[in-house]
């Protein structure tokens, strides 16, 4: 049971990665960009639940009996990346 813990602390980290990488394609888009800034964002949001659903199914698929471990460390890591993410950037302001 620890090391889907472990597991899903690791996939909700790597789900948080691709809203990071959004964050970052908004500060790059121009005015006249396809890609607009809310464009940018939503594909981040859409690579991120991908990750994090793609790995619970995997769950589910390999070992049921260790899905609510995994699935409760996912979204507490995803949580808790967020939240420090948000810390270190009023930090450094």
């Amino acid at each position: 049971m620890a090391a889907a813990i472990v597991v899903g602390a690791l996939f909700g980290i790597a789900g948080f990665l691709p809203l990071v990488a959004g964050l970052r394609m908004t500060r790059r888009v121009t005015d006249t960009s396809n890609l607009g800034h809310a464009g940018a964002l939503l594909l981040g949001v859409l690579v991120s639940v991908i990750v994090i659903f793609a790995a619970a199914i995997a769950c589910v698929a390999l070992a049921r009996d260790l899905v609510l471990p995994f699935v409760l460390a996912e979204v507490a890591a995803l949580c808790i990346a967020a939240v420090a993410f948000g810390f270190s950037k009023l930090v450094r302001k």
